[in-house]
């Protein structure tokens, strides 16, 4: 049984049988906190999972138990909260509405359902406990650091600065019932109890803009600490904290200090009696350790001649080493972190090693972001050197003009003692080859292993189909998506940026949502955007701002709300709208106070980013025939939005004058739109290009009498004009795919998809991408900026192979997958799709495989879950549902266009048409 923590305000997820029923309610495992410790949402959300082989299940009624020890729970003594028995069919998002729980306090709690199909017994128990919620708490609780720099550090465009090394000795003079570590360690850091790392989290904790917010990690260390002496360690690296290039470019790039920490140790004695331990000026460190620089752009070095055996151990002398000084607080408020640290999720074995010159280089065979482990043996003193690439040039040499100014260098110096395994701890990288120097002799392959690190979370989805190229640039988008999760989504891992833009995961976020459960990620995210908010309402291009960037446009701005709409689609997670609802109408009311005139939209900073140029050589587009006008985008994209606070108003209950305002102002909007910008002789928007098309059809601005003949005339610009291929940038391909399938055109769809020439997606799988470029012409264009490992011209590409190709879309008046819309386009140009996703009520399945006229699709539906099929055929006595007559499972059967629709309640199904 596992207790599960997700989203800003929590959802904790239970496991459990029902006694006779041959059902099992089964934990929720998604991108989720387990045993979540340090929580700091007072009204968490409790959700559960229900499993079973049985058909046609939908809860009727839950029973909540929650109590202060596990105990109390046992015995039935719900002294937090009974919520009694409740008629209700819901099974996730349930909000806590007990006692309300104090800084510390434990909640253990149980759950038992009703069904149509039986009563379950209580499930185990599960166990959540709350975190710092005052800043009080804090108070008392000193930051720790050094703020200056050791000999071999510098500042500047290419700092450097190693790694502290810190420890305390404690003496517990009890036995320990329960310890606790409430830790900020920035940027970076490794905690230890006598000798013990704890916890298998990399690269934490996760980013945040410090001088807004700061996150703190929770461990349970009871095991780790014993009567009597201790010691307690940590190792702080730099991060995002003290950033990778200082001095330079101040006004551009922001910077927050040397690298500190503060943290409070809880000890529970078994007598009941309590003792806390803070960071004060006692605790001590040294900066000559092993680590001599940690630079996320540049690399790690490591000396292994200086490490120190047993420092963070009982009986390590400490003598010589410095105290640390209290030193000035970041200024954010501090937060419990609610979305899981990064940690190492694969492993990627080279596929070649070969010589080159005096050095070797390494193939991964795949584009990959993490770091390499390598083992080494050789003189003390010697220095092996790892330079990472994404691509080779002609000759076999590093292809480095991409990264920029990063020096993307691991350096390991031994210390000359048998076999030495090494691998970095604050840094990560983008890459494929490695150029590795300061080797006596040719390698062994098996010396190397790639390890692959991204935010902990669940891989979701999975989508094969009978066209190569679509399952290739699949598995590129799957590579690409989770290198790209760093704490936050960002959009290169690999060269002097790495920055979350907002503009990369418009629509991203939504077609990733069917690869991973990034629900936490996106929580977190959303937050980030708020904290970066100008007084005034202004909102970033970068969010954190490491990057002090606020262009005030609207196709990237627009994220903000985009964001909240998926977590409130994909996972019925109405939370980020709530809370965010003020934020944005601030942002709303801004932009039109600022850049409405004429009730058209005048500000955008980056047009349809990365359209295919008119040249294979250069970057961005000239032609005007080629560009999209920034006000066709801007207005256009405010319309959208203005819909959708609309839609958020109505769902949060907001003032009515909110939505009146949202309806009027969106409708002076799409007049002048199409006052100014549609010509009603030609029937084509603008200049004609697909993006200032696809956007007014998409949008439902276009005046109901033209829409046919403007989708037209979109289509002849693709098939003809552009034969067949890609147009658009990053604006554009947003909606793309979904208008083209829409509007009754899923083979041109399916024909963009699965092409492997220029411009296309299955071009850069063609040209050997294993992940998704920057760039349409990211072999030819101008290499220094062209990232390889990018997802923003993704689009909503991956939202038609779940949606439209599989057949597997949540309702939109059903959030979060409790209806399914199962409507494959089965005429495409697709034999068969074999995709599943598991969403929060369970997986979900979609097999189809047709030849000629024939059809069979296998599909799942999960219990407490309703789905509306929508299959090709004349009539309901040409559709067999597991072998019998269609009526006899299904339910609303009815006809419509040469299709029959019908609905099914949860279970496997085979239909077959003939």
């Amino acid at each position: 049984m596992k207790r599960i923590l997700t989203l800003i305000t929590v959802i904790l997820s239970s496991g459990f049988v029902f006694a006779q029923s041959g059902i099992n309610l089964q934990e929720l495992e998604c991108e989720m906190l387990e045993n979540p410790l340090g929580i700091d949402v007072v009204q968490p959300r409790l959700s559960w999972k229900i499993e079973t082989e049985k058909s046609q299940v939908m809860q009727e009624a839950y029973h909540i138990m929650v109590a202060s020890s596990r105990e109390k729970l046992q015995n039935d003594e719900a002294d937090l909260w009974n919520s009694g028995k409740v008629n209700s069919d819901q099974s996730i998002n349930v909000k806590y509405n007990g006692k309300e729980l104090d800084s510390k306090d434990k909640a253990f709690w149980k759950v038992k359902i009703w069904t149509n199909k039986g009563e379950s017994d209580w499930s185990e128990t599960n166990y959540w406990s709350m975190g710092i919620l005052t800043y009080a708490e804090w108070k008392s609780t000193r930051w720790i650091g050094y703020n200056q720099l050791f000999p071999g550090d510098s500042v500047g465009q290419f700092s450097r600065l190693s790694a502290r090394y810190v420890r305390k000795n404690i003496e517990l003079e009890k036995p320990v019932k329960e310890a606790k570590i409430y830790l900020m360690g920035m940027g970076l850091y490794e905690l230890y109890i006598n000798g013990n790392q704890i916890g298998d989290q990399v690269l934490a904790p996760v980013p945040t803009d410090y001088t807004k917010n700061v996150k703190y990690n929770v461990f349970d260390v009871t095991k780790e600490l014993s009567e009597g002496q201790n010691v307690i360690g940590t190792i702080l690296g730099n991060g995002r904290y003290f950033a990778m290039r200082q001095e330079y470019k101040p006004y551009k790039i922001k910077n927050f200090g040397f690298p500190k920490m503060a943290l409070q140790l809880v000890v529970e004695y078994e007598d009941g009696t309590s003792e806390t331990i803070k960071t004060d000026e006692s605790w001590k460190f040294t900066a000559n350790g092993p680590i001599r620089a940690n630079n996320e752009y540049d690399g790690e070095t490591y000396d292994a001649r200086m490490e120190i055996p047993d420092w963070n151990t009982v009986g390590f002398d400490d003598s010589d080493w410095m105290n640390l000084m209290w030193v000035q607080e970041p200024g954010g408020f501090y937060e419990g972190q609610m979305t899981p640290n990064m940690k190492v999720k694969d492993t990627v074995m080279p596929i070649s090693v070969k010589q080159k010159d005096d050095s070797y280089i390494l193939d991964m065979g795949q584009n990959m972001v993490g770091w390499l482990q390598i083992k080494v043996n050789g003189e003390r003193g010697d220095t092996i050197k790892m330079k990472f690439a994404e691509s080779l040039k002609e000759d076999g040499s590093l292809y480095t003009a991409n990264l920029r100014d990063a020096k993307v260098t691991d350096r390991y110096i031994l210390k000359g003692e048998r076999t030495e395994t090494w691998e970095p701890k604050f840094v990560y990288h983008g890459f494929r080859f490695v150029k590795i120097t300061g080797l006596k002799s040719k390698p062994k392959i098996e010396n190397f292993i790639g390890k692959v690190v991204y935010d902990d979370m669940k891989t979701v989805g999975a989508f094969e189909s009978s066209n190569p190229v679509m399952n290739q640039v699949y598995k590129n988008a799957y590579w690409g998506i989770r290198g790209n999760y760093k704490g936050m989504p960002i959009d290169c891992p690999q060269r002097n940026e790495r920055q979350p833009w907002l503009g990369d995961r418009t629509t991203g976020a939504y077609g990733e949502s069917f690869l991973f459960d990034h629900q936490t990620l996106y929580s977190k995210w959303l937050d980030d955007i708020k904290y970066s908010q100008t007084l005034d309402g202004g909102i970033p291009d970068v969010a954190p701002a490491f990057w002090r960037y606020y262009g005030d446009g609207v196709t990237w701005q627009g994220t903000y709300i985009t964001v909240a709409d998926m977590l409130y689609r994909q996972y019925d997670d109405l939370s980020g709208i709530e809370k965010h609802y003020p934020y944005i109408k601030k942002w709303i009311k801004y932009m039109e106070a600022n850049y409405l005139k004429d009730d058209l939209m005048t500000k955008d900073k980056y047009g349809d980013w990365c359209v295919p140029p008119e040249s294979l050589e250069i970057i961005r587009a000239k032609d005007p025939e080629l560009l999209t006008d920034g006000d066709v985008l801007s207005s256009a994209f405010y319309f959208y939005l203005l819909n959708l606070m609309e839609k958020f108003a109505g769902l949060i209950d907001a003032d009515k004058q909110d939505i009146a305002y949202y309806q009027d102002l969106s409708e002076r909007v799409k007049k002048a739109f199409n006052e100014k910008y549609l010509d009603k002789s030609k029937l084509v928007y603008a200049n004609n290009t697909v993006t200032a098309n696809v956007l007014p059809l998409a949008f439902g601005m276009v005046p109901k009498e033209h829409e046919q003949q403007v989708f037209e005339n979109m289509t002849h610009e693709i098939e003809v004009n552009k034969d067949s291929h890609i147009s658009t940038g990053v604006v554009g391909t947003q909606f793309l795919m979904r208008t083209l399938t829409e509007f009754g055109r899923p083979d041109l769809a399916f024909t963009l998809a699965s092409n492997n020439t220029y411009p296309s997606w299955g071009y850069m799988a063609e040209n050997g991408a294993t992940t998704i470029w920057e760039l349409w012409n990211g072999n030819t264009a101008d290499p220094e900026m062209n990232s390889q490992n990018h997802v923003m011209l993704l689009g909503d590409l991956m939202i038609w192979y779940y949606e439209d190709m599989a057949g597997i879309k949540s309702d939109p008046e059903n959030a979060g997958f409790k209806k399914i819309l199962m409507e494959p386009h089965f005429d495409a140009g697709l034999d068969y799709v074999d995709a599943s996703y598991d969403s929060s009520y369970g997986e979900i399945k979609s097999h189809w495989k047709k030849s000629g006229k024939k059809l069979n699709w296998e599909i799942t539906i999960p219990p407490n879950t309703s789905a509306k099929i929508k299959v090709p055929a004349s009539k309901i006595s040409n559709v067999k549902l597991n072998n019998k007559q269609l009526e006899s499972l299904a339910e609303n059967v009815s006809t419509h266009e040469e299709h029959v629709i019908f609905e099914l309640l949860s279970g496997e199904y085979t239909i077959k048409i003939n």
